[in-house]
């Protein structure tokens, strides 16, 4: 599935694709949200999750070079990015 065909699916179809073809790699906080990161075929995945409203906020790839990399840096090994 191409990147443009997967931003087109509605965040329940996009989790479900995630929880059955993803695998998870790391969970962050972000500001408000938890951000779990998941590795879907070859891209990085970011599940945006609001716990205060109990909801995802957004599903959207990897922007690698968003200051969020940071925290996953600290964490985990991302060298074939």
């Amino acid at each position: 599935m191409s990147k443009e065909d997967f931003n087109r699916l509605s965040i329940q179809k996009k989790t479900q694709k995630l929880y059955t073809e993803g695998t998870f790699v790391v969970a962050i906080r972000y500001y408000t949200h938890k951000v779990n990161l998941y590795l879907l075929g070859n891209e990085y995945v970011e599940v945006f999750y609001n716990h205060k409203q109990d909801r995802i906020d957004k599903i959207d790839f990897l922007n690698h070079r968003h200051s969020r990399m940071k925290f996953y840096l600290d964490q985990i090994s991302l060298s074939e990015i």
